[in-house]
Order: C-alpha cells, then sequence, then structure tokens
C-alpha cells in the first residue's frame, strides 16, 4: 500500500508541494489523487466544510498521520511551527514555558522581552507571567502553546483555528502580528473576515479535490461556483445528446440501411459515457421562528450589580434597554463577565442588586455555553428537537434535524455519542422550534463553519425580533449589531452605535494613544465640562483627519468592487456563448470568445490583485491611527 513520504532536496526556496494525495477513513474519501502548492512567503487559508478534511491535511503534513496514497515534499531542514493542544508544561512560570520555545541561539534580554510582548497580545497580563501555566484555564494554556508557536522562528506556521480561545482584542493583535509574518503560513479559520485581512491566498477542500487561488475567500467560491453552473449545464446537454442517440439507435436498430449510422453512435455513447451529476453539497438552513410583540421595548436592565464574590464585582450600574428590532453585541476581553451578563438577562443568574424587567408577550430564545450539558445524554437527537416544538410532530422534528444537517439515521443518534459541535447544532434547532422575539445567543457560531456562519449571519439580519449575541466575530459584528456592550478594561458601557462607529471614535483601550486618556461613553468621567468639550472637539478633528486619509482609499475600493462586478458579469455571459458555440460546434467562435474570455480573467485577476493591495492599505491605515 502507498504511505506518506517526506522527500527532500537541497537547492529550492522553502515551498511545500503535495503530489497525488490520497486519504480516507474507511468509506469517507476525504482526499482523491489531488495536491497543490505553496510558494515562498505565501500566507494560505485553508478553507471547507467540517468534516471535509481540514484538520487530517495538517496532520499529513506533520507526519501525524500517512497518507493512503501520493508524496508531500518540503525543503531540506524546513521547520513547522504549530499549537500542540497537548497541555503539558515543564517550567514553572508562563514567561519561561513560552520563552523555551526561542531557538537555541536566540536567548538573553531581547528574546524575553519578544516573549513577554506576544503573551501581552494574547491577553496575558504582566502579573500573570510569573505565575505557573498549570493554574490557568485549558483556554489561556492553549494560548501558551500558541504564543511557543510564534516564537519558535519556524519556516512555515500551521494554524488550526487559533482564534477559538482568544478574545476581540487578542484576535485583533493576532490578526496584525501574522499580517506582518514575512514566512509562509497555512491558516484554518471559519472567520471569514479574518482570513481575508491575514491570508494572501485561499485554498478549499472541494469535492475531495484542492482548489488554490490567489486572493480572498470570496474570489474563489465565485470561481468554484461558475466553473460547476457551467459543468451542470454542460451535463445537462450531454444528458439530451445522450437520450437522442438512444432514441435514435432503438429506432433504427434493425434497419439495414442506417446499420452504419446506428453503430457510430453506439461507439459514441461508449466513448463518452454517462455524464456524472455533481454531487449536492448541503448547507445548514437557519431561519428563526419570530413571535409577535406589540411593543417598543422588550426588556428594561436598570442600575444592574453582580459579582460571585461580593467585593468583587463583575458588573456595576449597567442601564440597558432592549428595542424589538435591536442588535446589540457584547464584546470584550475573556473572563471579564459577558457571559455573566448574558446568564443574568437569561434569569439563570439572581443580580445583587438592580432590576431586569422582561415586558409582557416576551419571548426569549437562548443559546448558552452551558445549555450543551442540558441536553438528555439518553435523548436522540429527533426527541431533543421534538421536546422543543410548540405543536410537536415527528415530521417537523425530522424536518428541523435535517436542516441541521441529522439526516435519515442521524437523527436517531443519542446525544451522549456527539461531538461538541454536533451538540450545538442539536440547541440551534431547539432555538430554531420555539417562537421568540428576542434571542440571547452566547457564542453561537464557534462550531460552525464558514458558509453556515454566513446563512447564521443572514438569518439573524432577517429575523423579526431583537438579538443580543456574545462574538468575538469582527465580521458577525460589523454585519448584524447597532449597539454594544462593552468589556473593557475595569468598565463596562453601553456604546450606541455600529462597531464600526466604536472603532472609528472610541476603540480598544489596549490600543488607543497613550495619553487618550478619554473615554467617549465613560459614565464616571471626572473632567470638567470644560475639558469634555475639548475631548469631544478633539475627536471629531481626529475623526476628520482621519476620514480625510482613508476616503480616497475606500472609494477606490468602491470603484474596483464595482468593476470586479461588471466582469464577471462578462464572464458569466462569455462562458454562457461558450456552451452554446459548443452544442453548435462553431470551432472558430469558440476560439475566438476563449481568448476573450482569457483577458477578462487576466483583467478580473488583476484587479483582485489591486483590491487586496487597498485593503490591505486601509487595515495599516486604520490599525495605525
Amino acid at each position: 500500500m502507498p504511505v506518506h513520504l517526506h522527500v527532500f532536496w537541497e537547492d529550492s526556496p522553502p515551498v511545500l508541494r503535495v503530489h497525488n494525495l490520497s486519504k480516507s477513513y474507511g468509506e469517507q474519501l476525504l482526499f482523491a489523487e489531488t495536491g497543490f502548492t505553496i510558494g515562498q512567503g505565501e500566507r494560505v487559508g485553508v478553507v471547507g466544510r467540517n468534516g471535509h478534511g481540514k484538520t487530517t491535511l495538517f496532520r499529513l503534513i506533520l507526519g501525524e498521520e500517512s497518507a493512503d496514497a501520493g508524496t508531500i515534499e518540503t525543503p531540506k531542514k524546513y521547520t513547522f511551527g504549530y499549537v500542540s493542544q497537548h497541555l503539558k508544561f515543564s517550567h514553572s512560570s508562563v514567561r519561561e514555558e513560552a520563552a523555551s520555545a526561542l531557538p537555541k541561539n536566540q536567548d538573553g534580554w531581547v528574546e524575553t522581552h519578544r516573549a513577554e510582548a506576544i503573551l501581552s497580545g494574547l491577553g496575558f497580563a504582566p502579573p500573570e507571567f510569573d505565575m505557573p501555566p498549570e493554574v490557568f484555564s485549558g483556554g489561556l494554556q492553549v494560548r501558551v502553546n500558541l504564543a511557543k508557536a510564534l516564537l519558535a522562528d519556524p519556516d512555515m506556521l500551521l494554524l488550526d483555528e487559533p482564534t477559538n480561545y482568544l478574545d476581540i482584542t487578542s484576535t485583533r493583535w493576532l490578526e496584525r502580528f501574522l499580517r506582518s509574518w514575512q514566512r509562509e503560513l497555512l491558516l484554518i479559520t471559519h472567520d471569514a473576515d479574518f482570513m481575508n485581512k491575514v491570508c494572501t491566498h485561499t485554498l478549499a477542500i472541494h469535492r475531495q479535490g484542492f482548489r488554490k487561488t490567489q486572493g480572498p475567500t470570496g474570489k474563489l467560491y465565485q470561481q468554484i461556483l461558475q466553473e460547476e453552473e457551467m459543468q451542470a449545464k454542460t451535463a445537462v446537454n450531454e444528458t439530451k445528446k445522450r437520450e437522442a442517440a438512444e432514441r435514435f439507435i432503438t429506432r433504427f436498430r434493425a434497419s439495414a440501411t442506417r446499420a452504419k449510422a446506428v453503430q457510430s453512435r453506439v461507439k459514441a455513447l461508449e466513448r463518452t459515457g454517462i455524464p456524472e451529476k455533481l454531487a449536492h453539497v448541503k448547507d445548514l438552513e437557519f431561519q428563526f421562528t419570530p413571535a409577535s410583540f406589540p411593543g417598543k421595548i422588550i426588556m428594561e436592565a436598570e442600575n444592574l450589580c453582580f459579582g460571585y464574590k461580593e467585593d468583587q464585582l463583575l458588573i456595576k450600574g449597567i442601564n440597558l434597554h432592549v428595542g424589538k428590532h435591536d442588535r446589540i453585541g457584547i464584546v470584550g476581553p475573556n473572563g471579564r463577565g459577558k457571559t455573566t451578563l448574558l446568564r443574568l438577562l437569561a434569569g439563570e443568574l439572581t443580580p445583587q442588586s438592580g432590576t431586569i424587567v422582561y415586558r409582557p408577550n416576551a419571548q426569549v430564545g437562548h443559546f448558552g455555553q452551558t445549555n450543551i450539558n442540558r441536553l438528555s445524554p439518553e435523548k436522540t437527537v429527533e426527541e431533543e428537537i421534538y421536546s422543543a416544538l410548540p405543536n410537536p410532530t415527528r415530521g417537523r422534528a425530522r424536518n428541523l434535524a435535517g436542516r441541521m444537517m441529522f439526516e435519515g439515521d442521524a437523527a436517531m443518534k443519542k446525544t451522549k455519542v456527539l461531538s461538541g459541535g454536533e451538540r450545538s447544532r442539536v440547541l440551534l434547532a431547539q432555538i430554531l422550534a420555539r417562537p421568540a422575539n428576542l434571542l440571547l445567543l452566547d457564542e453561537p457560531t464557534n462550531h460552525l463553519d464558514m458558509q453556515s456562519i454566513e446563512t447564521f449571519t443572514e438569518a439573524v439580519a432577517i429575523f423579526e425580533g431583537a438579538v443580543v449575541l456574545i462574538t468575538h466575530s469582527e465580521s458577525l459584528l460589523r454585519q448584524t449589531v447597532n449597539k454594544l456592550i462593552v468589556f473593557d478594561r475595569s468598565t463596562v458601557t453601553v456604546f450606541d452605535g455600529t462597531y464600526a462607529e466604536f472603532l472609528k471614535n472610541t476603540g480598544w483601550s489596549t490600543e488607543a494613544p497613550e495619553d487618550q486618556k478619554t473615554n467617549a461613553f465613560c459614565s464616571d468621567s471626572s473632567e470638567t465640562g470644560e475639558n469634555k468639550k475639548t475631548a469631544r472637539r478633539r475627536r471629531a478633528q481626529e475623526a476628520a483627519e482621519r476620514k480625510k486619509k482613508t476616503k480616497p482609499i475606500e472609494d477606490r475600493i468602491k470603484k474596483r468592487e464595482q468593476r470586479i462586478t461588471l466582469i464577471e458579469t462578462k464572464e458569466t455571459e462569455l462562458h454562457t456563448l461558450i456552451v452554446t458555440a459548443s452544442e453548435k460546434g462553431e470551432g472558430n467562435k469558440i476560439k475566438a470568445l476563449s481568448l476573450n474570455l482569457s483577458d477578462v480573467e487576466t483583467e478580473r485577476d488583476l484587479c483582485y490583485t489591486a483590491l487586496e493591495s487597498d485593503y490591505e492599505e486601509l487595515s495599516q491605515l486604520l490599525a495605525n491611527e
């Protein structure tokens, strides 16, 4: 049986080559004689559905698993850095553990300072540098391993969902770090916005094969969509031709005068074979069930205070009004009280002081981190969904199970055998089953792939009710919320505006200039009235100056996107014309159209490259502000 190989060569630049790779587990085929290459300096985002082989690819590259066939080639002495999920440490402090990954010829004050800088970026406070890694939560221990991977100075970084255990400020720091990474990178993440900002190329695992292109995820998926549309049309046309040929053969098989023509068609059918239809790739289907609400305000919280210790309040004096169409994001570093606040609003915890009042007719759907443990281990997926339906029928339960990709026998699995991601899908199905006019959602996209997150985001956007959600995904925040509850340092404040407006007008304290002490929405500021006016004028002036710098780039981006839309429309038209010309056998026309299509595709690629450069320039400008 062919085995996984690492082949080394002497005089080539750092590059990875995957050739004719095949890998399966039992009847599940992941890769079928497929491959790709990584060039020097490329940062490549790896995308694909859950279970299609992204993590397996990493294990094959690292030699942790063997391929059924094919080779994986790297230059001699080429090294990989990856985040180990093995949480066992050999040093007495976080600082020493992180610094232990530094190359042996790099030690001393500069390297220790570098280790501290990376630990700070990943959310560790200076007093925590001297604490043992074992005293931290599992998520923070994974961050220590992430720091070690970043400090090891490898030729290529392999990062599998590195943002899973990061809060929003650490994710923003990691984004800046990876954008400055000068070597190679393979990145798996379900956050399309993060991937597009960091990566130069996209690699898709699709239909047991690899597809790689320069540019963002959307460009690659658009290409795949257009190719499959053309392939589907071709298959339809080929089927029609085959049916016509079969009718001819059946009708004239007994005719001696047409025996030659019949035999010719028989041989043609044998050569072409039966056109293969593309298997349907199923998506999760999100559609929340709205409950009517006659008023304007669904819920009010007044002077809300809570702490697990009486003398240590996580939440102090929050005032919040949730309107019937509000989209409110709860954001901030981990461990500051975001989940606690959501549990207070859901009634799972009782505030130490203050009130939470729901208006009559309020119906709440709550997706919480702790809810996963409330599934009955002996119940099936179907039974759990059935129990959540207001007017349950087995048909409706099976339909919802199918929408969450528990089709057929999968709906009869007991919840005790499900993975964490599968249990999350059961809980989401229960949320979809119950009518609600207020959704309280704690990291609802954690176990979803990129396509499912897109579908989920659309469902949140069109939901006819209010949504309060915790997420570290800036993409989800940008597309949905119109108000924020911000945990930043020791304050919890309400910002009335979008996430983009928050970043422009206020921003995170860890990213703000040191002399910028004023928080635009901090209620306990001790500034005088005159100082507040001065601060407002200064912020307005800074915003105007920032806009002056960013507007030309934003205008350029808008024009490029409009041009790309026109180009891709032209590209689709040319594909259609080529198919039509192929059906008519118009060879010269096909040649001319193909040349035209090649020019259009070249212009499209140039536009995407320029667009990527514009986004990079804009991101750098905003990051430096």
